[in-house]
C-alpha cells in the first residue's frame, strides 16, 4: 500500500512541476511608433486564416468583434489625438469593431483589462466610435495585421488588414501646436544657433511662414563659426522655397564644396541636381 501511495505521489509531483512550452495559436505583437512628438503603442494578437473564410463567417457581420484574438487589442496615445473629427484624450483604450461588407464601426473602449468582448458591455465606456470605409485588396492577407502607415509629422494611418479586407483610420496628432509653443518659448529666451536652425527646418518641412524660416536660417548661419554642408543645404532649400533661386544656388555651391571635402556623395548628388534645376530659374 505504501508503495502504491509513493508511486502516486511521484507521478503527481512529476505532472505538477512539468511544463511544456508551446507557441500561441495567435502570437502576441507590440508595435511602437512616434508620430511627430506623439508616441503611439499597439498591442494585439495575430490569428491566421488557415484556409478559413473570415469576414461574414469566422468574424460575423453586424456583431462586435475584439479586432484580433485573445486579449482585447489595445492602443495608447501619449498626447490627445483627433480621429474622424473627434478628440480622444491621451491614454490606453481597447479597440473593438463591427465589421460589415462596405464599412466598419470602429470603437475605442476605456476598459482595457479584458479578454475579448466583455459580457457586461457598457455604452458609457465608449470614448470613440465612427464608421470607416472598407477597401478590398486583391492579394489576401493570411495573418491579421494592424500597422501604422502613411506617416507624417502630423498624422498617421492605422491600417487593419485581413483576408481581402483593409480599413484605414487616420489619426491626427498636435505636432504643429506643440512645436509652435516650444519655438516661441525658446526663441524668446536667449536662443542658440541650433535653435534658430531647428525652427527654420521645421517651418520649411511644414511649408509655413517660409519668410520667417529664411530669417531664422540666415541667423543660424551667421551665429555658426564654421557652418556644415547640411546647414548650407537647408539654407539653400529655404531660399528656393522663397523663390530666391540665385541665393539658393550660391548656398548650394557652398554645401557642395563642403560635402565634396567630407566625401558625402548623397549631398554631392543632391546639391548638383538642385544647382542645375535652380540655375534655370533666374
Amino acid at each position: 500500500m505504501r508503495s502504491i501511495i509513493f508511486t502516486l505521489l511521484l507521478f503527481t509531483g512529476y505532472f505538477a512541476f512539468s511544463q511544456i512550452n508551446t507557441p500561441r495559436v495567435s502570437p502576441a505583437t507590440k508595435v511602437e511608433q512616434m508620430v511627430g512628438l506623439t508616441e503611439l503603442k499597439l498591442e494585439y494578437s495575430r490569428p491566421s486564416m488557415r484556409g478559413r473564410e473570415i469576414f461574414g463567417n469566422l468574424v460575423p457581420f453586424n456583431k462586435i468583434w475584439r479586432t484580433g484574438a485573445d486579449n482585447s487589442t489595445k492602443i495608447s496615445f501619449s498626447t490627445d489625438v483627433v480621429i474622424a473629427g473627434q478628440t480622444v484624450n491621451s491614454g490606453t483604450y481597447s479597440v473593438f469593431s463591427i465589421p460589415n461588407q462596405k464599412e466598419w464601426d470602429v470603437i475605442l473602449y476605456s476598459d482595457t483589462e479584458i479578454w475579448g468582448v466583455p459580457r457586461d458591455w457598457s455604452e458609457e465606456k465608449i470614448v470613440f466610435s465612427s464608421k470607416f470605409s472598407v477597401n478590398q485588396i486583391d492579394k489576401a492577407v493570411e495573418t491579421f495585421t494592424v500597422s501604422f502607415n502613411k506617416l507624417t509629422n502630423n498624422d498617421v494611418s492605422l491600417n487593419i488588414s485581413w483576408e481581402n479586407t483593409s480599413v484605414d483610420i487616420k489619426i491626427e496628432v498636435p505636432t504643429k501646436s506643440m512645436v509652435e509653443k516650444d519655438i516661441q518659448k525658446v526663441l524668446n529666451n536667449n536662443p542658440k544657433a541650433t535653435d534658430f536652425y531647428a525652427a527654420a527646418v521645421f517651418y520649411r518641412q511644414e511649408n509655413i511662414m517660409l519668410y520667417k524660416a529664411l530669417e531664422w536660417m540666415n541667423k543660424a548661419i551667421e551665429m555658426t563659426e564654421s557652418p556644415k554642408f547640411w546647414q548650407y543645404r537647408q539654407q539653400s532649400l529655404i531660399m528656393a522655397a522663397n523663390n530666391e533661386y540665385k541665393n539658393a544656388v550660391e548656398a548650394a555651391k557652398k554645401s557642395l564644396e563642403l560635402a565634396t571635402k567630407a566625401d558625402n556623395q548623397d549631398y554631392v548628388k543632391m546639391n548638383k541636381e538642385s544647382i542645375s534645376e535652380w540655375s534655370k530659374k533666374f
